[in-house]
């Protein structure tokens, strides 16, 4: 299975920024996994420009789940794939803490995404206290349930699993923890999916991926890649959990 390396600017970078795009596609001009940035909704086209001829995809942040509407401020995958991306990050715990976005609500901008031709890039994720409480893993599996689409298939969706307290935490799930969920939701795609899709599903972990820790996660068995947060604003950064991929 061919790695996914994505990574998310957040309501980050400028026009300026771009300059990181040129640097990381100079420095890995046929890198041997997948490699995507997804940045705010308003340097989509720039980046897109930037990232043409480039082996680097882009993606979206976040999707409206109608086509279009009276929904000031939100973006439809529609538009976003008009504009060149290939895929949207969908149910991010910052969207399901900070705007209330719940399970349901999520499975339908992942399937606004499916019929858009966007990869969805569901995320799923427990928090401290439901780690402490020992719900780590029914705190997954019920997330994933609820939130990937009918119709989701390997070809256009994706799982990142985000521990809340390890996104921008500085704190790290173990190797354990990390295959412990991944193997869960491996076999639990299983029930969702069909079999050979469940297979060919990738996995990807967040919360803090760096180069100095990101060969070790991805050892794990069911781990396919990264989801990368502030380590994907800097190509130098970047590129080292790259490597560690290919």
């Amino acid at each position: 299975m061919r790695p996914l390396i994505a990574g998310n600017w957040k309501m980050n970078g400028s026009r300026a920024a771009m300059a990181e795009v040129s640097a990381l596609a100079a420095a890995h001009p046929a890198p041997g996994c997948d490699v995507m940035l997804c940045p705010p909704a308003p340097l989509l086209p720039i980046m897109v420009e930037a990232a043409s001829g480039t082996k680097i995809a882009v993606g979206a942040q976040d999707c409206h789940a109608n086509v279009s509407g009276a929904h000031t401020g939100d973006t439809s995958a529609t538009l976003i794939a008009e504009l060149g991306a290939t895929a949207v990050i969908v149910g991010h715990s910052e969207r399901r803490a900070d705007h209330g976005e719940t399970d349901a609500a999520i499975a339908a901008k992942a399937a606004a995404a499916h019929q858009a031709g966007l990869i969805a890039i569901i995320c799923i994720g427990e928090t401290e206290a439901e780690r402490d409480a020992g719900r780590a893993l029914e705190v997954a599996r019920s997330q994933l349930a609820g939130s990937l689409p009918a119709g989701a298939t390997a070809a256009n969706t994706v799982i990142a699993y985000e521990p809340v307290w390890a996104i921008g935490t500085g704190k790290v799930a173990s190797v354990a923890d990390i295959d412990e969920v991944h193997s869960a939701l491996r076999t639990a795609l299983a029930d969702l999916m069909s079999a050979e899709d469940a297979a060919a599903t990738r996995l990807l972990y967040g919360g803090s991926v760096k180069p100095g820790n990101a060969a070790e996660i991805f050892a794990v068995t069911d781990v396919n890649g990264a989801l990368v947060g502030g380590a994907s604003l800097k190509a130098a950064d970047f590129g080292g959990i790259i490597a560690a991929a290919e």
